[in-house]
């Protein structure tokens, strides 16, 4: 919940020149709602993808507040964020309602972001494999890899300055990807898995190098074009 609609024009204005020819990096941004409908004029032709940050479940309806698929569709979108550690903690959602938001997504013809990931409890805990589990096998029943991108969120990293280790990450990261061949066999290879957790432009390169780890989730700093494209023009070596 962060930028009014000047204030992504304002960022899209000084962040695109520095990325547009970036090629060799997939790019998504996701604005808020209300800055959709200006930052698909601003994006155009430029490569850059258009995300939303959430979406519900239904195409229409008595649903006061909430936006579709079709309607996210319709506003240029090309992906949308799903299950957001921050949806699955304020706003409760399940593993359940998680799974319907992806399959309405997709059905509407967006790509999905699905984001999971253990809290601190369920870390210290030793649940961090149980809880990813859980969240794979309930939340992906029924979908299909196309258009499927995971995003690994250590909650415990989020907003809080700590950053799982290069090992934590890669750990992490393997078991998701041993998950998913249980789902889909061999696709599970061609299937991009992000970390998100406190990215920033000192950690990028250690996480980066781990070898389950396709890319980033980027929370805080992205708001800064500086720290952003420092991130987004790192080179990635395996």
């Amino acid at each position: 919940m962060n930028k009014s609609i000047s204030e992504t024009m304002e960022f899209l204005v000084s962040f695109i020149p520095e990325v547009k020819e970036k090629n060799d990096v997939d790019i998504a941004i996701a604005p808020p709602f209300t800055s959709l409908a200006a930052a698909r004029q601003m994006l155009k032709d430029t490569g850059i993808l258009l995300a939303a940050q959430d979406v519900y479940f239904e195409d229409k309806g008595a649903y006061t507040g909430e936006i579709s698929p079709p309607m996210l569709a319709d506003a240029g979108c090309k992906y949308v964020i799903i299950g957001h550690s921050e949806r699955r903690q304020y706003f409760h959602e399940t593993d359940d309602i998680v799974n319907k938001k992806i399959g309405a997504a997709k059905k509407a013809g967006l790509g999905v972001i699905a984001c999971i990931g253990e809290s601190l409890d369920e870390r210290e805990g030793g649940k961090t494999f149980a809880v990813l589990q859980r969240q794979i096998s309930r939340g992906f029943e029924g979908i299909d890899h196309s258009s499927m991108v995971v995003a690994y969120e250590p909650v415990w990293a989020i907003g809080t300055g700590k950053t799982a280790t290069p090992g934590q990450a890669q750990e992490a990261h393997a078991y998701i990807r041993e998950r998913l061949r249980i789902l889909y066999g061999n696709k599970a290879e061609e299937l991009c898995i992000l970390y998100g957790g406190s990215v920033t432009p000192d950690n990028v390169d250690s996480l980066m190098a781990c070898r389950d780890v396709d890319g980033a989730l980027v929370g805080g700093a992205s708001l800064k074009v500086e720290s952003f494209v420092k991130i987004i023009k790192f080179r990635k070596e395996k």
